[in-house]
């Protein structure tokens, strides 16, 4: 197998510094942030052009099945396909064809996985990355989100975290602490979120300093792009998120911490999920018609 032939996923979320923004400034004055200036939509990825009929007839083969598979089984049913031992060109094509979508991520234990939702929402490229930067394991999947960003999750953060030393000058800090100490630890599969505003709440300098230095940015980094950014962060704490939204000018407009399972602004809803199912039916019939 030769990484190279693979076309470079474009997963560009990185590990953020101290949390600053709306809801950290104190008494200043409000500040009024410039709106978004565009949105990710959805657009179909281009016919292939200038592809062997060979390769054509296998990757039809292969996502006729695939989607055939991901109907029957709906959105929780995880249906996937191997894409490992595929030729070189298949998997180019597949790429070519599916596109890339508004949500990324990487977990750094403890496996590397890349994950890379396609331009059909709940479609999934899930690669593994070994030490020595060869892929272990590449297959499309659906599902609201990948299982290996949960399953890193649970493997690395602890179900219980003890609090803090709180520096000199913190207000709520200890509130927040033992809020999200009981609420990590109520919480089961199914409940809703449970979300803290920071940017709503009187914190301080030395409170945002020391939620940060307590839980953490940890093994799973989650890019989801769209209306802006928002990039979510697993924390030691299990169940416990860095929720955070930039605008298109990368300014932070939004600083929260969600208890959930996954945040749902990482997750495939059911709707578009139907959406894409048509929509790839639409493009394979349109990939099959002659040249």
């Amino acid at each position: 197998m030769n990484p190279s032939t693979l076309r470079p996923f474009p997963i560009s979320v990185f590990a953020m510094g101290p949390l600053t923004g709306p809801g950290s400034q104190g008494d200043e004055a409000p500040a009024y942030l410039p709106m978004p200036q565009g949105m990710q939509t959805f657009a179909a990825p281009y016919l292939p052009e200038n592809a062997a009929p060979e390769t054509v007839a296998a990757v039809l083969a292969l996502l006729g099945e695939f989607v055939a598979a991901a109907g029957r089984q709906g959105l929780a049913g995880a249906a996937s396909v191997d894409l490992l031992g595929q030729p070189a060109a298949v998997r180019e094509l597949i790429n070519q064809s599916l596109g890339f979508g508004e949500v990324s991520a990487f977990t750094t234990a403890p496996r590397h996985w890349r994950v890379q939702e396609t331009a059909f929402a709940g479609f999934w490229r899930v690669l593994e990355v070994g030490d020595d930067g060869r892929f272990l394991a590449d297959r499309l999947e659906t599902g609201a989100i990948p299982g290996v960003l949960l399953d890193a999750m649970q493997a690395c953060a602890g179900s219980t975290l003890a609090p803090p030393d709180y520096a000199a000058g913190c207000m709520n800090a200890q509130a927040l602490v033992e809020e999200i100490r009981m609420q990590a630890a109520a919480w089961q599969p199914g409940d809703a979120a449970h979300v803290i505003n920071l940017s709503l709440l009187p914190v301080s300098e030395a409170d945002l300093d020391t939620l940060y230095g307590w839980l953490g940015h940890r093994e799973v980094s989650i890019l989801s792009r769209g209306y802006g950014n928002c990039r979510i962060t697993s924390t030691r704490l299990r169940n416990v998120w860095w929720v955070q939204y930039f605008n298109s000018m990368d300014t932070l407009i939004l600083n929260s911490l969600e208890v959930v399972g996954v945040p749902d602004v990482a997750l495939a809803a059911a709707d578009d999920f139907a959406d894409s199912l048509e929509r790839l039916r639409e493009y394979l019939a349109l990939m099959a018609e002659p040249a």
